[in-house]
């Protein structure tokens, strides 16, 4: 029997022990010991059991961008914790908004504003293209909404009617920057993101076009938002279903939004495995939704069933008529088009061309393909491919973030020279046809003082100023029209082209008749001259000057005058 554990009885203590009671209090202690070392073990184990496994953290920049990203990712939906980064954008597009005083292309007026104001209040121009079914009710029917609110609550005042849709288009273009930093945190990381949303903010052109409510700003917007959706190679971002009724939505808006998007369709369903499927339950729903949109609010507003987006592209692209309107030689895009929309991101996004990922030169081969299809279409303009824009930003942002020794001086010359443009193009370049429409407003509010009813001919080059949506008054005014002939004759000329041809006759054959002289002429200042004995022996005096240009070209001056009519006696 061993013995007990403590100390020795005393009856023990003295004694000599013997070799074999030695041997045996040896084994009991080594057995003692054991014992103990084996309970710290175990209860060590479950002291380590019951508590979280720690995992040490990797440094690695690109472990901590992944992290980074998923966290983020995880119930945050579309735009995340980026409060701050929204209230900022939105402020800093409405200042944008504000500080757009300036005109820039007739169709921000009369394919979006007048159309609404028509839609709403019943009274305002519809152009030629409206009349051949060219255009879409869809994306004016956005700011006729607002227009309608406005009306049920009778706050539609003519500054409510000219400022509502621009902030609304700008609160639309602020959700696009942030989308596009979004998108490029969760691809690249916020460095990379956070260049590519400073070269978004300052580039000059994105702030001209921005908050004007033209479809191509639409489109830009667009850009950005599908953009976020669609499914890079190598990324795990991305909605098929999302990024392609966006798509369709755009094609909507403006069927030529299709064109940058062509080779990213092709390069989704070349990397998709189950393509079918893709074409079935992805493809088709998506595009038969938006058309059917379409084709149901078109059916509203024109009161017959059409479909526009096919008359738009058979009319600019397959029958090539836009070109009516002007044209330019193939390069245009590349030798003007593209480096001035770009201004001085241009050496910058040639720099990002060379350092993106892989994965991202698919959108350098639509931003490229998007300027040569466009080059082959005789008519051109800047803001054809300004949707493009926010991909060549993305190349910027990727410059910006390699640069080591130079990025401070960069980044001062970009922010700059950008500046100097915003606010020259936004507060003086192409004022005058917007400041006249003030006055032209006035005399709406002065029709009961004045004797007769005031009426205005706008003596200017077709569609050079708004409408009715900026004087909300149906006071009569005309201006020299110029719709193309679709019939195919080769001496057709136009209502302007035959006026500034030979501009003393035809006003004299126009008005033979003393009533039917307009009590105000609308004119530029280079047209002054010509038409002189007219204003003369039709008691005509000039009233106001209003500054347009500092570069008159053509037709245009560099002011505008008003001329109104004194009654004799």
């Amino acid at each position: 029997m061993a013995p007990p554990p403590g100390p020795a009885p005393a009856r023990w203590r003295g004694r000599r022990r013997g070799p074999e009671a030695e041997g045996r209090g040896a084994e009991w202690r080594a057995g003692v010991g054991m014992e103990k070392l084996r309970s710290s073990l175990f209860r060590a184990r479950r002291s380590a059991a019951s508590e979280p496994v720690r995992l040490r953290k990797r440094k690695s920049t690109l472990y901590a961008a992944e992290c980074s990203n998923s966290e983020q990712g995880r119930g945050t939906g579309l735009f995340g914790p980026n409060t701050y980064l929204i209230i900022f954008s939105v402020a800093l597009r409405s200042v944008n908004c504000l500080l757009v005083q300036t005109s820039f292309v007739p169709d921000e007026y009369w394919q979006t504003l007048e159309v609404a104001h028509n839609m709403v209040f019943k009274y305002g121009y519809l152009t030629w293209e409206w009349k051949e079914k060219l255009r879409g009710y869809t994306y004016p029917l956005i700011f006729a909404s607002f227009y309608k609110l406005l009306q049920i609550f009778k706050k539609d005042t003519v500054q409510l009617l000219i400022w509502v849709p621009r902030l609304v288009q700008s609160f639309l273009a602020a959700l696009a920057d942030v989308t596009l930093y979004c998108v490029v945190k969760k691809q690249a990381n916020e460095e990379v993101a956070k260049w590519v949303y400073f070269s978004q903010l300052c580039s000059w052109f994105t702030w001209y076009c921005s908050t004007r409510t033209i479809t191509n700003s639409m489109e830009a917007v667009l850009t950005s938002f599908i953009f976020y959706y669609y499914p890079l190679q190598g990324t795990k971002t991305g909605s098929s279903s999302k990024y392609l009724a966006l798509t369709a939505f755009a094609f909507v808006v403006r069927p030529t939004a299709v064109i940058l998007w062509l080779p990213l369709l092709f390069s989704h369903f070349w990397q998709e495995a189950k393509k079918l499927d893709l074409l079935l339950y992805k493809c088709l729903p998506a595009g038969c939704l938006s058309l059917g949109f379409s084709l149901i609010v078109d059916r509203i507003f024109y009161g017959e069933w059409v479909v526009v987006q096919w008359n738009f592209l058979r009319f600019n692209v397959i029958q090539n008529l836009g070109s009516f309107y002007g044209s330019h030689s193939w390069h245009w895009y590349f030798t003007q088009g593209f480096p001035v929309i770009m201004g001085t991101h241009l050496p910058f996004f040639i720099h990002g061309c060379l350092l993106v990922p892989k994965k991202n030169r698919i959108l350098l081969i639509a931003v490229l393909w998007t300027i040569i299809v466009y080059s082959f279409i005789s008519h051109k303009e800047f803001r054809f491919i300004y949707p493009a824009m926010p991909i060549c930003m993305v190349f910027c942002g990727y410059s910006l973030a390699n640069l080591k020794i130079w990025k401070k001086r960069a980044v001062s010359f970009l922010f700059l020279s950008n500046v100097c443009l915003v606010l020259y193009t936004g507060l003086i370049h192409q004022r005058g046809t917007l400041d006249v429409m003030q006055y032209a407003q006035k005399l709406c509010t002065n029709t009961q003082l004045e004797k007769e009813e005031p009426s205005l001919f706008f003596l200017m080059p077709c569609h050079s100023t708004p409408f009715y949506s900026y004087v909300h008054c149906p006071i009569k005014m005309h201006f020299l029209e110029c719709p193309p002939d679709l019939s195919g004759n080769n001496t057709y000329i136009d209502e302007a082209d035959l006026f500034f041809k030979e501009p003393l006759t035809w006003l004299n054959i126009r008005f033979s008749a003393q009533a039917s002289l307009p009590t105000h002429l609308v004119i530029f200042n280079v047209l002054e001259q010509n038409i002189e004995p007219f204003l003369r022996t039709k008691s005509y005096i000039k009233v106001a000057t209003f500054f347009h240009t500092h570069v008159p070209e053509g037709r245009t001056g560099s002011h505008i005058h008003v001329f109104e009519r004194k009654m004799n006696g």
